[in-house]
Parts: C-alpha cells; structure tokens; sequence
C-alpha cells in the first residue's frame, strides 16, 4: 500500500490518496465472499456453496466490492495513518477513484489535522478571587434540610386543602368528554404547589374539603410532550380522599441527638459549617481553575477544524445517553418529550463543544510549551487508587496501554491547570 498527500485550499485540510495492490483487494474480495456465501442461491449449487466465480459470473464481480472496500479500509486505514505520523483529528471523507476486480484499489480521503495554536499571554493572567464565606443562614438552611428529611406525615382533618399539604385523590382525565390514556390513578399522593401537575391543577385542589369531588379545568402546554394532548383543554374529575401534612421536628439538642452522633446542637452547627466551609474550598477552587483557563483560553486565537467539533458532540451525545441510561431512558425518548429532534440537540451542544475543543488546544499547546510531564510515580499511584476503587487487577491496568494513556493525559491536564493557577495574579 502506498499513500501521498497534498493540502487543499482549506486551512488544516489534507487530501490523502490510497493505492491498494490489486492482490490486497483480491483477497479483500475472497473473505468477503468467504462471510457472505452463505446468502447466495444459484442454481445447480446447494445454497451457500457456490463458487465464487459462479456468484460473479451471475451477479457481477461489483457485489463484493463494497464489502471489500471496508476490508481494506478497516484494516489498512489506521496502519497507514499511524505510520505518517499525520496528527489527523477528523472522520475521513472518502471518495473512490478506481475499485475494479484485478486492479489496484485507489480511493482518496479528505481528512482535517490538528490547527497550529499560537499562544499569547498564559502567564501571569490577572483574575479576581474566588471566596466563599459560611454564614448562619447556611448553617441554618441546611439544618432546615435535615428537619425535612426527618419530618413526619400526619393526617389533617379539621380544614381544607391549603399549599404545600399532601392531597390523596383520584382523578381521572377527559378532552372532548373522552378519557385519554394516562389520565387516571386512585389515591395517587399530590404536594400541592410541587408543579408536578399541569399549570393550574395543583391550585384547583386548594380549598377542596375530605370527600369532596370536584371537576377542574384545564389546558395542556403547547410544548408538552404527547402530540395527542398538547394544547388541548381537559377537564379532570377529582375526589379527595384524605389530607396530610408534615410536621418538622423542633431544632434543638434532641434534634441533634436523633440526626447525628452529636449530643447538643451547637456541636452539630459546628460539624456543619466545617463541612460547608470544606465544600466553599472545593467550589472556589474550581473556579479559581475556570476563570484562569478561560482568561487564558480567551487570549489565542485558532482556526478550529469542523471535524474536531462533531467528533466532540458525538462525545456530548454519549455521554447524554449514558445519563439517561441510568433514568431507564432512551435518548430518542427524552428528544421526544422536549419536542426537539436530533438535529437540534447537536446543534445546541456545538457552541459548547467549540470551548471544549479550544480549550482542549490551547492547554495541549502550554502543555508542550512548558514540557509538562506526568511524573511515573504519579501515574503508578492514580493507577492504583483506580484499580482500588473499581476492584480491578493493578497489573492488567497497567498493561493496558489505552487506560495508561488517559490517566498519563488526565494527570497532565490536572498539572497545566495548577501551573496556570499558580503563575496566575489572584486579587
């Protein structure tokens, strides 16, 4: 296999041109034959043993082709690349030119390379400090939050609905006097003032009394997620069965005693601001990292391939479906319910793709600029703490050269930001 290349007059865009010996694609053109026998009938031949000139002779040598093609391309592609030492950072565009049973393959590939990143300032950037200070209405928000967790439900039977009570009821849903799928639950548990509900249900509830049945009126928002409903008026018949409240417990030194491992409740505020005060640390930290990579990042100017920007929301787009995995959703489930396509997910990822991919750049630029390397002690104890932490054998990570070269490259990257951190003007 031979290749050459050339530019084109797009800015970091290579044209590459493959040739492929004849007997390369020739045997390319056996194993497909070899995979896909089995699917051929002609006549005179049992099924999937007919030989493959016969195959040809019935349905011309061009049924291999593409197949073979992607033989070739796979196996040969990857080698070829590697070896030029091209920083290719894009899919190719593949167009080919000649494709002909005994014959070289020859096939070209517009592909785009890694843009030259010509810094400017990164030392010495002037940001203002981070700062996060604990005050009593945190320490007291939180405990709020723990009075809640502990909180107890207890029926109210001496008034009407009002907000934030728990209303028991049934319900069932009608559009045009016809139920609609979904629209019925009994004794179903509602917060009222949640907005789990349609605007304008939740507040009809009020004022409903234990028994009482009631019919609500409302409209379905023109972007909910049911083609069939949005828009729609409805009317729900409602019965309430029961109403609840929750009782919080009262702050004090009991309090404390039942929720944590602390006696009084000075002792358990204090416990509190130590933990927030840890938590304002981490966050003015990432922040402080933030700004100072934006500041920097800011300063250059590059000319970012395309193909490194959709290789980046491609990244987006697993890592959304990967979220949704774990919610028992499918992507296309989730596009549905916003009322957007494909299409316009990827196009709102891309401005932030534009940033990841700059900031990518510019960090790899200062990285080789200030010849920051991981240190193999570093490496060998992050390698370590993984294997731990997932149960994995320490020896089969380190033999694995790919997961070697991420925690290599997520160690770099952790020591650029802290050089910028630490030659940055925090006032």
């Amino acid at each position: 296999m031979s290749m050459k290349f050339e530019k084109t007059e797009n800015a970091n865009e290579l044209k590459l041109e493959f040739t492929i010996e004849a007997k390369k694609f020739d045997e390319a053109m056996k194993k497909v034959y070899g995979k896909t026998a089995k699917y051929f009938s002609i006549p005179g031949f049992r099924k999937g043993k007919a030989p493959m000139a016969m195959i040809e002779k019935q349905y011309g040598s061009e049924i291999f082709y593409e197949d073979a093609f992607n033989e070739v391309l796979e196996e040969e592609y990857p080698k070829e690349i590697e070896e030029s030492k091209l920083d290719i950072v894009s899919k190719p565009s593949i167009e080919v030119k000649q494709i002909e049973k005994g014959k070289d393959l020859i096939f070209t590939a517009i592909v785009q390379t890694r843009p030259e990143v010509k810094l400017g300032k990164y030392k010495g950037i002037e940001i203002k400090k981070v700062e996060y200070n604990v005050s009593d209405e945190d320490i007291n928000h939180e405990l709020g939050h723990m009075a809640e967790r502990n909180s107890r439900l207890v029926v109210v039977e001496d008034r009407p609905v009002k907000k934030d009570d728990i209303a028991v009821i049934d319900f069932e849903g009608f559009v045009d006097g016809v139920p609609f799928e979904g629209g019925k639950a009994e004794n179903h548990e509602l917060t009222i003032g949640s907005g789990t509900f349609i605007p304008g249900f939740e507040d009809q509830i009020i004022g409903m009394k234990v028994d009482e049945e009631r019919d609500i009126n409302v409209k379905f928002p023109e972007e909910y997620f049911s083609e069939e409903l949005k828009g729609k008026d409805a009317v729900f018949k409602i019965k309430l069965h029961e109403i609840k409240k929750k009782e919080l417990p009262e702050i004090n030194d009991e309090f404390a005693s039942d929720v944590s491992e602390f006696d009084t409740l000075k002792e358990l505020k204090e416990s509190i601001k130590e933990k927030l005060e840890e938590e304002n640390t981490r966050k003015a930290k990432y922040e402080t990292e933030d700004a100072v990579v934006k500041a920097v990042t800011d300063k250059v100017e590059v000319d970012i391939p395309s193909g490194m920007i959709e290789i980046e929301i491609d990244n987006m787009v697993k890592d959304m479906e990967a979220r949704l995995q774990y919610q028992g959703l499918k992507l296309d489930q989730y596009l549905k319910m916003i009322n957007k396509d494909m299409a316009d997910f990827r196009k709102e990822c891309e401005e932030q793709a534009k940033i990841s991919v700059k900031t990518g750049l510019v960090l790899n630029a200062i990285i080789d600029a200030e010849k920051i390397e991981p240190k193999k002690d570093d490496v060998n104890s992050k390698i370590a703490e993984m294997a731990k932490a997932y149960g994995k054998n320490e020896d089969e990570l380190k033999a694995n050269t790919q997961f070697v070269k991420y925690i290599e490259e997520s160690l770099q990257r952790e020591a650029v930001v802290n050089f910028l951190v630490d030659n940055a003007k925090i006032k």
